[in-house]
């Protein structure tokens, strides 16, 4: 499967917001979709694809017991270390990274509540990141857009010159928690730009439209359609 098999991987699943923008007493990354909560969704499909990956769930600590909880009422045994989140994303992402049992290999990190990402397109994370040092997932622009300045004038943008960010982002390990013992920055919107601050470049490569982030109950309605479309194509 993977171009080389031996090779340690890990998988770091981020999940350590309140899920306030979904305007319920739940986060989002614990409501069911298609019958079982969105985060068993994400750690299923990693774990479909390579049943020795290390799988890292970085939750809120106070959420621990629940989720344990949520795991014996959905019977869910899918291997898999806890880890307290942080107050940011950054935080989140370095526990993680500090929780990993193996300081070499490769290790894909990924938002928790996107669980639509195609397998084809993890895989193809992890043999660009043993290539390269890095793989993002991005896909292509559809609507036309505009860039607004300080003074609220726009000008029109050339589309084809941008991409909208996903995730996996995998990563060499050596190299990622390098990265991460950096000072956190305001300009640290996502794990690429961790790595981008050393001085190298990212490799992107194509991700998937269904590959949608849960945030809002709009989300909600559309992730219900996508699961009921995978199950009818199975």
């Amino acid at each position: 499967m993977f171009q080389s098999d031996l090779m340690n991987k890990a998988a770091i699943l981020v999940a350590g917001g309140k899920g306030s923008r979904m305007g319920g007493p739940v986060a989002k990354q614990y409501l069911p979709i298609a019958g079982k909560p969105v985060l068993m969704h994400t750690l299923s499909l990693f774990f479909n694809l390579d049943p020795q990956i290390h799988l890292i769930l970085v939750l809120p600590e106070t959420d621990f017991e629940f989720w344990k909880s949520l795991c014996e009422a959905n019977q869910f045994d899918i291997p898999h270390q806890l880890v307290a989140g942080g107050n940011t994303r950054f935080q989140s992402v370095r526990n993680g990274l500090d929780a990993l049992p193996f300081n070499s290999g490769l290790v894909a990190i990924h938002d928790g509540v996107r669980p639509f990402v195609k397998p084809e397109v993890i895989e193809n994370s992890f043999d660009q990141a043993e290539k390269s040092g890095s793989a993002i997932a991005v896909v292509e622009l559809k609507d036309s857009i505009r860039k607004i300045s300080d003074d609220g004038k726009s000008t029109f943008q050339e589309r084809h010159y941008f991409r909208l960010v996903q995730t996996p982002q995998t990563f060499q390990i050596e190299k990622i928690k390098m990265a991460f013992e950096v000072t956190e920055l305001p300009q640290f919107t996502d794990d690429a730009t961790v790595y981008e601050h050393q001085g190298w470049e990212v490799s992107l490569i194509q991700g998937n439209l269904e590959n949608i982030k849960i945030t809002t109950p709009e989300d909600m309605e559309y992730a219900e359609f996508l699961a009921s479309k995978q199950k009818t194509n199975r």
